[in-house]
Protein backbone atom coordinates (compact mmCIF):
# COMPACT_ATOMS: atom_id res chain seq x y z
CA UNK A 1 0.00 0.00 0.00
CA UNK A 2 2.81 2.43 0.87
CA UNK A 3 4.43 1.76 -2.52
CA UNK A 4 1.20 2.76 -4.29
CA UNK A 5 0.93 5.99 -2.32
CA UNK A 6 4.56 6.87 -3.01
CA UNK A 7 4.21 5.99 -6.69
CA UNK A 8 1.04 8.10 -6.92
CA UNK A 9 2.79 11.08 -5.29
CA UNK A 10 5.77 10.75 -7.64
CA UNK A 11 3.47 10.62 -10.68
CA UNK A 12 1.49 13.64 -9.47
CA UNK A 13 4.66 15.63 -8.87
CA UNK A 14 6.08 14.65 -12.26
CA UNK A 15 2.97 15.92 -14.03
CA UNK A 16 1.61 12.46 -14.86
CA UNK A 17 -1.94 11.69 -13.84
CA UNK A 18 -3.56 8.35 -13.36
CA UNK A 19 -7.14 7.34 -12.69
CA UNK A 20 -7.64 4.10 -10.80
CA UNK A 21 -11.45 4.23 -10.73
CA UNK A 22 -13.32 6.03 -13.51
CA UNK A 23 -16.54 6.04 -11.46
CA UNK A 24 -14.80 8.04 -8.70
CA UNK A 25 -13.83 10.89 -11.05
CA UNK A 26 -15.88 13.99 -10.22
CA UNK A 27 -17.48 15.32 -13.41
CA UNK A 28 -17.16 19.07 -14.03
CA UNK A 29 -19.60 21.15 -16.09
CA UNK A 30 -18.19 22.52 -19.33
CA UNK A 31 -16.84 26.08 -19.09
CA UNK A 32 -18.43 28.71 -21.32
CA UNK A 33 -17.83 28.07 -25.01
CA UNK A 34 -16.56 24.51 -24.58
CA UNK A 35 -19.79 22.53 -24.97
CA UNK A 36 -20.45 21.40 -28.52
CA UNK A 37 -19.00 19.36 -31.35
CA UNK A 38 -15.27 19.53 -32.06
CA UNK A 39 -13.58 17.97 -35.09
CA UNK A 40 -9.98 17.55 -36.24
CA UNK A 41 -8.56 20.17 -38.58
CA UNK A 42 -6.87 18.41 -41.52
CA UNK A 43 -4.44 15.50 -41.12
CA UNK A 44 -3.23 14.95 -37.57
CA UNK A 45 0.00 13.11 -36.75
CA UNK A 46 -1.67 11.52 -33.70
CA UNK A 47 -4.16 9.73 -35.95
CA UNK A 48 -3.39 6.51 -37.78
CA UNK A 49 -3.87 7.96 -41.29
CA UNK A 50 -4.16 11.37 -42.98
CA UNK A 51 -7.76 10.38 -43.84
CA UNK A 52 -8.63 9.61 -40.20
CA UNK A 53 -10.78 12.04 -38.24
CA UNK A 54 -11.22 12.80 -34.58
CA UNK A 55 -14.32 14.29 -33.00
CA UNK A 56 -14.97 15.23 -29.39
CA UNK A 57 -18.48 15.85 -28.13
CA UNK A 58 -18.75 17.86 -24.91
CA UNK A 59 -22.11 18.39 -23.21
CA UNK A 60 -22.84 21.39 -20.97
CA UNK A 61 -22.99 19.00 -17.99
CA UNK A 62 -19.47 17.70 -18.66
CA UNK A 63 -20.11 14.37 -20.39
CA UNK A 64 -17.86 13.65 -23.37
CA UNK A 65 -17.60 11.24 -26.28
CA UNK A 66 -14.22 10.78 -27.98
CA UNK A 67 -15.04 9.57 -31.50
CA UNK A 68 -12.20 8.60 -33.84
CA UNK A 69 -12.80 7.14 -37.26
CA UNK A 70 -10.87 5.78 -40.17
CA UNK A 71 -11.75 2.28 -41.33
CA UNK A 72 -14.04 1.87 -38.33
CA UNK A 73 -15.40 4.07 -35.56
CA UNK A 74 -14.06 3.97 -32.02
CA UNK A 75 -16.22 6.00 -29.65
CA UNK A 76 -15.32 6.18 -25.96
CA UNK A 77 -17.52 7.97 -23.41
CA UNK A 78 -15.91 10.11 -20.76
CA UNK A 79 -16.28 13.18 -18.59
CA UNK A 80 -14.55 16.45 -17.88
CA UNK A 81 -12.32 16.60 -14.82
CA UNK A 82 -10.57 19.57 -13.28
CA UNK A 83 -7.19 19.38 -11.58
CA UNK A 84 -6.11 22.75 -10.20
CA UNK A 85 -6.83 25.19 -13.05
CA UNK A 86 -6.41 22.60 -15.82
CA UNK A 87 -9.26 20.76 -17.55
CA UNK A 88 -9.03 17.14 -18.71
CA UNK A 89 -11.15 14.64 -20.60
CA UNK A 90 -11.10 11.32 -18.74
CA UNK A 91 -12.45 8.39 -20.77
CA UNK A 92 -14.06 5.22 -19.47
CA UNK A 93 -10.85 3.50 -20.60
CA UNK A 94 -9.10 5.75 -18.03
CA UNK A 95 -7.21 7.68 -20.71
CA UNK A 96 -6.58 11.26 -19.62
CA UNK A 97 -6.26 14.08 -22.15
CA UNK A 98 -5.60 17.69 -21.22
CA UNK A 99 -7.90 20.18 -22.94
CA UNK A 100 -6.59 23.58 -23.97
CA UNK A 101 -9.37 25.80 -25.29
CA UNK A 102 -8.52 28.93 -27.23
CA UNK A 103 -11.59 30.43 -28.88
CA UNK A 104 -12.62 28.35 -31.88
CA UNK A 105 -9.79 25.81 -31.43
CA UNK A 106 -9.31 23.02 -28.92
CA UNK A 107 -6.01 21.21 -28.34
CA UNK A 108 -6.44 17.64 -27.09
CA UNK A 109 -4.17 14.58 -27.24
CA UNK A 110 -1.70 16.40 -29.50
CA UNK A 111 -4.43 17.27 -32.00
CA UNK A 112 -6.09 20.52 -33.02
CA UNK A 113 -9.88 20.43 -33.18
CA UNK A 114 -12.25 23.15 -34.37
CA UNK A 115 -15.85 23.69 -33.34
CA UNK A 116 -18.37 22.45 -35.92
CA UNK A 117 -22.16 22.56 -36.22
CA UNK A 118 -22.60 18.93 -37.31
CA UNK A 119 -20.87 15.65 -36.63
CA UNK A 120 -19.96 13.11 -39.26
CA UNK A 121 -22.71 10.55 -39.86
CA UNK A 122 -20.68 7.87 -38.05
CA UNK A 123 -20.00 9.97 -34.95
CA UNK A 124 -23.59 11.22 -34.90
CA UNK A 125 -24.70 7.59 -34.69
CA UNK A 126 -22.21 6.95 -31.87
CA UNK A 127 -23.49 10.06 -30.05
CA UNK A 128 -27.09 8.90 -30.36
CA UNK A 129 -26.14 5.37 -29.23
CA UNK A 130 -24.39 6.86 -26.18
CA UNK A 131 -27.49 8.95 -25.39
CA UNK A 132 -25.58 12.24 -25.29
CA UNK A 133 -27.36 15.53 -25.96
CA UNK A 134 -26.12 19.10 -25.96
CA UNK A 135 -29.35 20.21 -24.26
CA UNK A 136 -29.19 20.73 -20.50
Amino acid sequence: MKKRVILGAVMLLSGCMQVENYQAVVKQPAPAGLAGYWQSVGPQSKLVSPEAMASLIITPGGDTLDCRQWQRVIAVPGKLMRNDDKLYNVTQNRDIYRLEHDGALLEVDGMTLKKVDKLTVECEKARADAGLSLAH
